[in-house]
């Protein structure tokens, strides 16, 4: 039997990070990008979460995602001293079911640029965390603190921040997903506790339930060192809950990180809420407050456990079998700020970091990922635009770049299949001699970001390959458009490709051009015709023809793209005058 030969392509220009580089930066290879061409997806209710029935787009009236989004970090980019990403802030896994579909929020597309701190500062005074986004999960949502934004005033649950801070978990709980996140009425999807969906992702000791779609930690014996989930403000990673037993001795055993916090109930040297009635706060709020206050004393509307403050300390306690404070090390193994410095597998010559924290079945414990203060100066930040010069790491979403597989040869029929970008439109060709290219199918949807034809026989001795040629509206990272590559001057380019040799004449390429009315500075009127439109980069080339339509503002130009085009990424440039309209990575030549 013959085999199929395959030519694998680039469908889209994009950068991959070699095993060197991610095994030497961590701070740019432990982003999960690996779904960021799949489109975010949430279930509404629980029986559509059981029976695996998803959506796309969504809407309460409040909060509305009319326009698929891709999934979580969609570029990064770095310099001497920041790391950027750009996220939607939308979970890879499915997200959902909130309180079976009557919780009031859902989640949208945050648009958020992030910079991360490449160098850490540990100041003597310690910052304490905020409300909002602290840090973000490598998966690009956003990590908040173990707070509901509710605290004790005196005489009333109010919100803002006081002495006697409402823990998220125990009081918000209800309102989370089987990820352990949720979203307020801005549609932020974010975790307090431990982000149990990201943790199977990225195969952090935890199962999955394909009938119920949640999830569990393993019963199975504990193998190896949690990954990092995340980074916070300050620089410092967020590690899963399982590390050595010696910090400093990559040879020791794995276990899971105790926290070094216990409840006021009396035990490990705590004293009893239930018999003081909250009178003062605990010696590490006193610390990081300045001052002391009592709380609520009526345990039954206000039950121990309510506030972040109904936790102790142990460094703080005598150990009543030795008379001197628990040590950190032998006692428990994470400090006030929840955190350790340790080596890890990333960081072999150590560095301080954060760990999740979960009791022996799975469930979140207090302070959950990060304490009430930051270890390290939180110098991270949200911001509308880069102003210094980056390196670009990573572009997700319609950047990622589309590869055949490996065909598969079953009872003489061939199937082809190839990495794809959702919403996205491929075509297959053929050809014997690399210079004239049959089309054996178009318009071919991929299942998610998977593409697939079959239809070719193992007698058929030929070369193939797949391309793009469309890519359905979306509602980009960055700007206010809800079409792809809104945020820049041209919105949208179809076809997205061509080839070398088959589209050149007789047959050029006619491109159909977008401008993006919301972008400054806004398009000419409709009736402004273009004085030329070119494609730059990979190769360069002008438009034979070009006009625009005087009533949809639509630009029409014809390219002949040679035998000898140099294949690659082009941008495309709709001029008017002394002005130039654009997008980057528009077209490509394959």
């Amino acid at each position: 039997m013959k085999t199929v030969q395959t030519l694998i392509v680039a469908g889209v220009a994009g950068i991959i990070l070699t095993a060197a580089n991610a095994a030497a930066d961590p701070q740019i290879s432990s982003w999960f990008t690996a779904d960021s061409a799949k489109y975010a997806r949430i279930y509404t209710t629980d029986a559509n979460r059981t029976n695996g029935v998803s959506v796309t787009t969504w809407s309460n009236g409040t909060q509305t995602q009319s326009l698929p989004a891709y999934s979580g970090v969609q570029e990064i980019d770095s310099s001497s001293n920041w790391i950027y990403i750009r996220t939607t802030g939308l979970g890879i896994h499915v997200m959902g079911a909130w309180q079976n579909g009557s919780f009031p929020n859902l989640p949208v597309n945050t648009k958020t640029l992030y910079r991360i701190p490449r160098t850490n500062s540990v100041p003597v005074t310690k910052t304490l965390t905020g409300l909002g986004a602290i840090g973000y999960f490598v998966d690009g949502v956003a990590m908040f603190d173990s707070r509901d934004a509710f605290y004790w005033n005196g005489s009333a649950d109010v919100t803002g921040t006081g002495n006697w801070n409402r823990e998220a978990y125990v009081n918000e709980g209800p309102t989370f997903d089987p990820a352990n996140a949720h979203q307020p009425q801005d549609g932020t999807y974010h975790y307090h506790a431990s982000p149990v969906a990201l943790r199977y992702e990225l195969g952090d000791h935890v199962d999955f339930n394909p009938t119920t779609k949640t999830y569990s930690e393993s019963t199975n014996a504990i193998t190896k060192h949690s990954p990092i989930l995340g980074w916070v403000s300050d620089g410092f990673p967020v590690y899963g809950p399982y590390a050595y037993s010696n910090a400093m001795d990559n040879s020791s055993p794995i276990i899971r990180m105790r926290s070094g916090y216990q409840l006021r109930n009396g035990d490990r040297g705590t004293d009893n809420l239930t018999n003081t009635l909250r009178a003062m706060s605990p010696a590490w709020a006193v610390r990081l407050y300045g001052s002391s206050s009592a709380g609520p004393t009526d345990l039954a509307d206000y039950p121990v456990s309510r506030y972040m403050e109904d936790n102790a300390y142990l460094g703080d306690l005598t150990n009543s079998a030795t008379h001197t404070n628990y040590q950190q090390g032998t006692d428990f193994d994470l400090d006030q700020y929840n955190g350790r410095f340790c080596v890890t597998p990333e960081f072999p010559n150590g560095t301080y970091a954060y760990f999740v924290n979960i009791s022996s079945n799975g469930t979140p414990v207090f302070p959950y990922n990060i304490g009430r203060a930051f270890y390290g100066s939180p110098a991270g930040s949200t911001g509308t635009s880069i102003t210094e010069m980056v390196v670009t790491n990573f572009l997700g979403g319609t950047n990622v770049a589309s590869n055949l597989n490996m065909p598969g040869v079953n009872n003489n029929t061939v199937t082809l299949t190839w990495s794809a970008v959702e919403g996205g439109s491929y075509q297959v060709e053929s050809t014997t001699n690399f210079s004239n290219w049959t089309v054996l199918a178009t318009n071919i949807s991929p299942n998610q970001i998977l593409g697939g034809y079959t239809n070719v026989t193992s007698l058929d001795k030929q070369f193939y390959r797949a391309g793009r040629t469309a890519i359905a509206n979306f509602d980009p990272v960055s700007g206010t458009s809800t079409t792809g590559g809104g945020s820049q001057g041209i919105s949208s380019v179809l076809p997205v490709g061509g080839n070398p040799g088959t589209n050149s004449v007789p047959n050029p390429v006619t491109l159909t051009i977008t401008l993006n009315s919301g972008y400054s500075m806004m398009p000419p009127p409709d009736n402004v015709q273009p004085t030329s439109v070119t494609l730059t980069g990979a190769a360069t080339l002008t438009a034979t023809y070009f006009s625009r339509n005087t009533t949809t503002g639509v630009v029409t130009a014809v390219f002949s793209i040679s035998s000898i085009a140099t294949p690659g990424a082009c941008t495309v440039n709709a001029v008017f005058g002394p002005n130039t309209w654009s997008l980057t990575n528009g077209f490509t030549i394959n």
